[in-house]
């Protein structure tokens, strides 16, 4: 069969654990060691959510290091921080890597397992710019979130599992294509197990021309970009990994 196994964020940390590098290659180790069992009879491609690990490096971004004051007092050259869909890219390639390496140590040496950074093209008049509903990042008592929403001018929400916690929301379009198909397919259907649109995808906008990319400012639903790969390498199963105690409609 080729299945695609797209992985959830908080399946790759469990939620309220501490955003450290052990908990996280923990919890991959014991997610690739199922997948591994996967490998014998299906061809794989692998999806992951980055929600908690791209609002982690949004946070750090933020916080700029040593600060603006130290900053000038040392006569360093101040940044600003990194955009979401670099931070995206960031987060994409730290997971990749991570479960790139933890299921080859657990295949054989000559299964090919590649990392593949995906572009996604959105609409940059999407009304999700103005409306952002995608959680990212930790979560906090509703105090820390207010003066973190107020210091860096973030929107926040109650989080949505019944613990009473708060994290910070921003924009999330609507996937429109992938525009990195072609090489992730041709080393799909060379046998390769390709990990893919990490984090939702790099949320990219096209020019008018349609000639040229831009990235822009936001965080894009890993289920719905996983859905255009799926129906792109025509998969016979997606099957969607997450840390919810059951599926829920209405």
């Amino acid at each position: 069969m080729r299945l695609l196994i797209a992985l959830g964020g908080n399946a790759l940390l469990q939620r309220g654990e501490p955003l450290t590098a052990f908990n996280q290659i923990t919890n991959i180790r014991r997610a690739t060691a199922q997948i591994a069992r996967l490998t014998e009879r299906n061809k794989l491609l692998i999806t992951h959510g980055n929600g908690p690990q791209v609002g982690l490096l949004a946070l750090q971004a933020a916080a700029s290091g040593l600060g603006e004051k130290a900053v000038k007092r040392q006569g360093l050259p101040s940044s600003p921080p990194m955009p979401l869909d670099i931070l995206g890219a960031e987060s994409a390639g730290m997971i990749g890597y991570l479960l790139e390496q933890e299921l080859a140590n657990v295949l054989p040496a000559q299964q090919a397992i590649t990392t593949m950074l995906t572009r996604v093209v959105v609409d940059a008049d999407d009304l999700a710019f103005k409306h952002p509903i995608k959680p990212i990042g930790p979560l906090y008592s509703k105090s820390e979130a207010k003066r973190l929403a107020a210091r860096h001018h973030w929107s926040i929400t109650i989080d949505g599992t019944g613990y009473r916690r708060y994290r910070r929301v921003v924009a999330s379009p609507k996937p429109q294509r992938l525009v990195d198909s072609k090489p992730i397919l041709w080393l799909f259907e060379h046998n390769a197990i390709v990990i893919a649109v990490g984090g939702g995808g790099i949320p990219v906008v096209v020019s008018a021309d349609g000639k040229t990319y831009s990235g822009i400012e936001a965080v894009i639903d890993k289920d719905l970009s996983s859905v255009l790969l799926a129906k792109d390498a025509a998969v016979d199963l997606l099957m969607i990994a997450t840390d919810v105690d059951a599926v829920y409609t209405d």
